[in-house]
């Protein structure tokens, strides 16, 4: 199961809003094929460890244990049900690392393998099994993206230097916090979610290309917040080359690659822009814009993982206060050179 999970987690940043899955088979406590869900719309787990199988192997899955980290699925989408393959192949037993909380499955999958006589084992190293696939769970049952919070901030706690008499304090100079490395670490988490989320001046101070571009990854949705559409069509975000969200409060309309959104009001967000987001299907969202919008999320109370990356040797003086999550401390550490990253999970929402 272990091996399975480490299948799965190949598939992160492309098969969302579908789980990471990984299967493989043993026959004598060997594995001889194994695969993972490749991409949204792709084969499933199940179907691509079939597939994978030597000819020479053929006859030993009839005799074979499917190890498998998520329940088959039981119903027609973009692919054929996982389970009526198992037992059309005649797979005689089943190890399935948790159960899928999906409607159109849940105990469904586990249901029809057993009537079908196949030997069914559940819940091996089910925490970790969940755990991989806490975004999907979190869409499936909440009705709304999984929600990471994050921010840069110096060691004196500010995330950026304040305006003077209209332009950036320090010669209209942006504070850069992380270091190259870190740099690259966060694109590698843009490139694990299914969208990317700003504010207004985050975009006008910092002009954000929000992609990731630093990491092989796909770029996540572009999802900004400019209610007064104040923003200019020149800044990057306007370029066209990834499929970006305007939330505003004046007008609807969709320019191709460029959509834009309108609100109730402002005091609807950011319950109403996760509304939307969820009926377009984008599992999951990374909130990377000042501390107004962050604010607005830790207040509120809604949102499921923060990263708080610290450069331990800058001090920015007069700046914007960084936010705090009062009460809450990291489960986890680590430091890549000047920067120490701190994750932090809200069990409560």
């Amino acid at each position: 199961m272990k091996r399975c999970l480490q299948l799965a987690e190949l598939g992160r940043g492309y098969v969302a809003p579908n789980p990471m899955v990984g299967a493989l088979l043993v026959y004598n406590d060997c594995i001889f094929a194994e695969g993972f869900h490749r991409q949204f719309g792709g084969p499933h787990a199940e179907v691509n460890c079939l597939q994978n199988v030597r000819e020479e192997d053929l006859g030993l899955i009839e005799k074979s244990t499917l190890y498998v980290s998520l329940e088959p699925c039981v119903h027609f989408g973009k692919t054929a049900p996982c389970a009526d393959l198992i037992i059309s192949k005649g797979i005689p037993e089943v190890v399935i690392g948790c159960r899928d909380s999906n409607a159109l499955v849940n105990g469904k999958g586990i249901e029809k393998l057993e009537k079908a006589g196949v030997k069914v084992g559940i819940g091996i190293l089910e925490k970790e099994c969940l755990a991989i696939n806490r975004r999907f769970f979190t869409f499936q049952q909440k009705k709304r993206p999984y929600i990471i919070l994050k921010w840069a901030q110096s060691l004196d706690k500010k995330i950026a230097l304040k305006p003077i008499n209209g332009s950036v304090a320090k010669s209209n100079e942006r504070l850069f916090i992380t270091n190259s490395i870190t740099n690259r670490l966060v694109h590698k988490w843009r490139g694990e979610e299914a969208a990317i989320l700003v504010g207004t001046q985050t975009a006008l101070l910092d002009d954000p290309s929000l992609t990731s571009r630093l990491w092989n990854g796909p770029d996540p949705v572009r999802v900004v917040i400019d209610n007064q559409l104040r923003l200019s069509g020149s800044l990057k975000l306007f370029d066209g080359k990834v499929r970006t969200l305007v939330f505003n409060q004046i007008r609807q309309e969709d320019k191709g690659m460029i959509s834009f959104i309108k609100t109730g009001s402002s005091s609807g967000l950011p319950g109403e822009v996760l509304m939307t987001l969820y009926e377009m299907g984008l599992s999951s969202v990374i909130v990377e814009g000042g501390a107004i919008l962050l604010n607005s999320f830790i207040v509120s109370g809604v949102w499921d993982e923060a990263r708080v990356i610290t450069n331990e040797g800058l001090l920015a003086g007069e700046g914007y206060e960084a936010p705090v999550l009062y009460g809450k401390e990291p489960e986890k550490e680590e430091q890549l050179f000047t920067d120490r990253i701190s994750y932090y999970f809200n069990e409560s929402a």
